[in-house]
């Protein structure tokens, strides 16, 4: 039998931290006890409030059944709130929020429902490398665009002038950006809508990390007449510690969402209720919620910075979100090379940026979802290779 997967299976390969995890299992079975600091999965939990409502809403009889593909209204309005108190954005929950089982879902849905085959969308480089994944899958044509630390890591939108962009239909982009956690800024929001707007492009910004270590959270709906082009995703994975609940939010004008919908509501049959009733009330968390989380992440990062030094990498202090991200130094091929030296020899697991864009292959990640504890224990290995190179 001649069987063959379909071709677009060609175009993408199994998700770098799957197989990555895969080997770290394996080294684990035989005694490596690696410590992780690669994957932004946080290990703190969600609001006590949050819990509760999921376990009191569970024992009840009425709610296992399927749910609105438009989510409930209790969490649309949770939404809408949200982003009224901290984003200072007015959205309508009946018509301009859809929510999400993951913003990862809804790359997905953002391509199925505004790209054809053929059809061009720009993707960050460095970037999530889900977006561009997503564009071959769909059989878009993906347009790399730099983004570089001499520029801050924001666009060139001179460079982006000069690309051709008479079918381009979507534009990715992130802020606080992962993975060099650059921060947004009201001016850069105003760039991508008024490009948006001058070339036709919709821009979908992911923005999950603007609650983590960045003392303004912003949103490009800020910006007024962005609703007209402008798709703007976000998740309650990293901001409120609920990333295996799988809940998230797109939000934009009433005839984008409904064209998303038709797509959304084809592939799954929404969510579970008694989890979009916690989702909501983690919502309502306070500023204190907000920043004691942020506590612990400043601790974190402390020691991090400490890691990065030890490896005699450079870093932005001003960067934001679970992560730092650091500048390999010169006696390395690249950021792959010493996150393997550093695996195989300390047992401790960094991501090498090239995972991220060919703009990435001098860098190095290190995720702040490891306890003091570990991250402390990692520094010590690192810091003990070094030791026994300079005796050597």
């Amino acid at each position: 039998m001649n069987i063959r997967p379909a071709r677009r299976l060609n175009a993408v390969s199994e998700y770098y931290f799957s197989l990555k995890l895969k080997e770290i299992a394996e080294m684990n079975a035989r005694g490596a006890n690696i410590i992780n600091l690669g994957i932004g999965s946080p290990d703190l939990p969600p609001s006590e409030e949050t819990v509760e409502t999921l376990c009191r809403s569970a024992r009840q009889a009425d709610v296992h059944g399927y749910q609105p593909y438009v989510g409930i209204p209790e969490l649309r309005k949770a939404f809408a709130d949200w982003y009224k108190k901290w984003y200072r954005a007015d959205l309508n929950p009946d018509t301009e929020i859809q929510p999400l089982i993951g913003s990862k879902e809804g790359i997905l849905h953002v391509s199925l429902a505004f790209l054809n085959p053929g059809d061009g969308v720009l993707i960050p480089n460095p970037g999530y490398p889900t977006y561009s994944s997503i564009g071959n899958l769909v059989e878009a044509r993906t347009v790399p665009y730099d983004l570089k630390e001499e520029n801050g890591w924001q666009p060139d939108f001179d460079a982006l002038e000069q690309l051709d962009l008479s079918n381009v239909k979507l534009m990715w982009v992130n802020y606080p950006h992962m993975p060099t956690g650059a921060p947004a800024t009201r001016k850069l929001f105003q760039r991508l809508v008024d490009f948006g707007r001058k070339h036709g492009i919709i821009i979908c910004n992911d923005n999950p990390y603007s609650f983590i270590l960045n003392e303004n959270p912003g949103s490009i709906l800020e910006i007024d007449g962005a609703r007209e082009i402008c798709i703007e995703m976000n998740s309650l994975s990293k901001s409120h510690n609920m990333p295996g609940w799988r809940i998230a939010m797109l939000a934009s004008n009433p005839q984008f969402v409904q064209w998303i919908l038709r797509v959304k509501s084809n592939i799954d049959s929404g969510q579970f209720k008694p989890i979009m009733l916690a989702a909501a009330k983690a919502l309502q968390a306070s500023e204190e919620w907000y920043a004691t989380m942020n506590r612990i992440y400043r601790k974190r990062r402390i020691i991090a910075e400490a890691i990065m030094e030890t490896l005699d990498c450079r870093f932005d202090p001003k960067q934001s979100g679970m992560f730092l991200w650091g500048k390999i130094p010169p006696k390395y091929e690249n950021g792959e090379t010493l996150a393997n030296e550093i695996l195989y020899n300390t047992h401790v697991f960094i991501t090498p940026g090239f995972i991220f864009g060919s703009n990435g292959n001098r860098y190095i990640r290190i995720s702040l979802c490891c306890n003091e504890k570990q991250l402390q224990e990692a520094l010590e290995r690192i810091g003990e290779k070094g030791k026994k190179g300079e005796r050597k």
